[in-house]
């Protein structure tokens, strides 16, 4: 039997995943570490912690399969998007790397803006305070020293490539991510750098998903057991790995992530640039695609907040339960689910969670209710600005997470976003996309399509029901409650301690 590996370095664990030529799952290992937040707004990661759980994860999943080294013809990596991993010319560490979700860049991204008018058309994206470009502004402006010992920019999943491979890579879907990457070309834009005060040589080469990027090193066989010579392909970020794994690849087939924050992808045959860049625009992980995304940060979260600080008692299935049969609308109750900021469609750290519409005749069930349907309208958001931005009709979105367990939230989303919403045989998301990558990359299909078609295989539907046109009514209310009560949040930011 011969296997591919599937690697996904995440913020809180790497998982690693072995995957035969039928594209069955035969094993998976994890190994977690945690971040740190030294001041208000940061969040940082030492890279050596991905590289250990490489390691371990690796060896685990082998020993876990009775795996020979041989045995594994290539390996595919997904992680993280956005982190700034800084190295000397050694390839030392000069820092912890800045993540995803570090805050502290805002002055950094108005400059940015202010600087370069062209960058959401240049790059599909303004600049927020999760991409990569401004933290280096921000290393350049307060750690000068540092930054000019700087040889190489890495992401995190490509910092384990470094270890793997000896070699300097980035897949396209990643690079698009930086906020440096010329969208339309699929690669570096060659003056933004630059005009940024940027070295390009720090930058390392693009590569589309499925290419060989380097071979597994004589010194990364002995850490991780793989066998030296084993190719390792670009991969993908992890939302673009995540599309990959479920099937969503063509053009009107969307990635739905219900997960602690919410994703909707959108797969398209070209760049489409929402025109105030309240979407992210990135390229895919695959040859000539590019995809759309929104991301409200409580999808999953939203509710695990709801039944910790409401319901604590009460397990997810029991809670949701008697809320199936509250009608649609829950009786003129809405839930924003801004409970920690929120990006799409309202880039608003400010922004706040909020029950609107509560009376004596709603119970428990109400809320709970109240609360799966606001996460679907905060979904619908992303989806509706996609169709303003020129996206074809919707023929079916792919759908994964720890939410997707309730048949209720699924009816819900379905009727909502109005699309078929189905599931597929593997849970595995952005490992499972690295591996298919992985597997197109030493030649078992000749390209992801015919890799998604072999082993990806629909397992369950939920279609929209005649309850979908009650929404209509219910989402446009909850469209005007943002802009009524933006400045209300604001001010009451100011009376939190």
């Amino acid at each position: 039997m011969r296997y591919v590996l599937g690697l996904d370095v995440s913020t809180t664990a790497t998982k690693a995943l072995l995957v035969n030529e039928r594209g069955a799952v035969v094993a998976t290992a994890a190994a977690t570490y945690t971040y740190s937040t030294p001041a208000p707004l940061w969040s940082e990661q030492d890279p050596a912690l991905w590289w250990q759980a490489a390691i371990s994860s690796i060896r685990a999943v082998l020993a876990s399969a009775k795996a020979a080294p041989e045995q594994v013809a290539a390996v595919g990596l997904s992680g993280q998007m956005h982190g700034l991993v800084l190295l000397d010319a050694a390839d030392n560490v000069l820092r912890p790397a800045i993540l995803w979700n570090d805050q502290r860049t805002q002055a950094q991204c108005e400059r940015l803006i202010a600087q370069v008018p062209e960058l959401i058309q240049l790059t599909g994206n303004t600049a927020l305070t999760g991409f990569t470009a401004p933290k280096l502004l921000w290393v350049k402006q307060h750690e000068p020293a540092l930054y000019a010992r700087i040889a190489h920019i890495l992401l995190p999943k490509d910092y384990v490539r470094l270890q793997l491979t000896g070699t300097y890579a980035i897949d396209k879907a990643d690079g698009a991510g930086t906020l440096l990457f010329d969208l339309a070309r699929r690669d570096w834009a060659s003056a933004l750098p630059e005009l940024l005060g940027f070295d390009p040589a720090w930058l390392p080469p693009s590569f589309e998903g499925p290419a060989i990027t380097g071979q597994i090193s004589a010194a990364a066989a002995a850490a991780t057991g793989l066998a030296a010579g084993t190719p390792v392909v670009a991969g993908g970020g992890d939302q673009a790995a995540n599309a990959v794994g479920t099937g969503a690849i063509d053009p009107g087939v969307l990635a739905l992530s219900l997960g602690t924050s919410g994703v909707i992808f959108a797969s398209t045959a070209a760049p489409i640039i929402e025109p105030a860049g309240r979407l992210h625009a990135f390229c895919h992980a695959l040859p000539e695609r590019w995809h759309l995304m929104g991301v409200i940060l409580s999808a999953a979260g939203s509710l695990r907040w709801y039944r910790d600080t409401l319901a604590p008692s009460q397990d997810f299935a029991s809670l949701l339960e008697p809320a199936a049969a509250v009608a649609p609308g829950a009786e003129g109750l809405l839930f924003l689910p801004y409970l920690t900021g929120e990006r799409t469609p309202h880039p608003d750290p400010l922004a706040r969670g909020a029950f609107v519409g509560l009376t004596v005749r709603h119970q428990q069930a109400h809320l709970t209710r109240a609360v799966l349907e606001g996460v679907a309208f905060g979904l619908r958001d992303s989806l509706e600005l996609m169709r303003a931005a020129g996206l074809r009709a919707v023929t079916q979105i792919r759908a994964s997470g720890g939410g997707m367990r309730s048949a209720l939230w699924r009816q819900i989303l379905a009727d909502v976003l109005d699309a078929e919403l189905v599931q597929v045989n593997t849970s595995e998301g952005a490992a499972y996309g690295a591996a298919l990558l992985a597997a197109v990359g030493c030649g078992w299909f000749p390209d992801v399509a015919s890799a998604v078609s072999a082993c990806v295989q629909v397992t369950e539907r939920t279609q929209p029901s005649a309850q979908r046109d009650s929404y209509t009514a219910a989402y446009a209310i909850y469209r005007e409650l943002y802009p009524a009560l933006r400045d209300s949040f604001a001010r009451l930011a100011t009376l939190a301690h």
